[in-house]
């Protein structure tokens, strides 16, 4: 594990940081270690140290959380799991497409877009689905912050330590 999960004093989750960036944090006395990770590095001079795993700020940060998701490509992507909406397609080059077409009014929104591979937004072309036969495998829905730290979470596998801790 090359991550180490970086919580408030407050023990509200903050963020994923490297672990050099952790070890300096800790270095500079910024941080307490809450838990280890098993993996070790060796320093020049031989000496070994416990990489950390679960750490938490001594001073709390005042954060301003923001109520929506900003919308992007990327966060579609991981909004529709890196999947194509229509073929179920993965590890394939993936667009946006419009499920109402721009040219019929459709707006740039989490709503109405998904992602596609090319083949896919091709045939379906400036058509709605229904119109191409074409149907959504997913659901295109505006995301919440927790959903995507949880998906974060997943995807860099520390959703076991954060359950251990409480805080998910």
């Amino acid at each position: 594990m090359s991550h180490c999960v970086l919580l408030n004093a407050d023990y509200s989750f903050l963020n994923v940081i490297e672990w050099k960036r952790a070890m300096c944090m800790v270095a500079k006395g910024k941080v307490q270690v809450l838990q280890y990770s098993d993996r070790m590095i060796r320093c020049a001079e031989g000496v070994v140290f416990k990489l950390p795993a679960v750490l938490k700020l001594i001073k709390l940060i005042r954060i301003v959380y923001r109520n929506r998701v900003p919308f992007s490509k990327r966060n579609v992507f991981i909004r529709d799991g890196f999947r194509c909406a229509y073929c179920g397609g993965e590890r394939v080059r993936l667009t946006i497409d419009h499920i109402i077409p721009k040219s019929r009014g459709g707006g740039t929104t989490f709503e109405n877009c998904v992602a596609s591979c090319r083949p896919c937004n091709t045939r379906k072309g400036g058509r709605t689905p229904s119109e191409a036969k074409m149907y959504l495998k997913v659901k295109a829905y505006q995301p919440t912050i927790s959903e995507f730290l949880r998906m974060k979470a997943i995807k860099l596998g520390i959703n076991h330590l954060l359950r251990e801790m409480g805080i998910y």
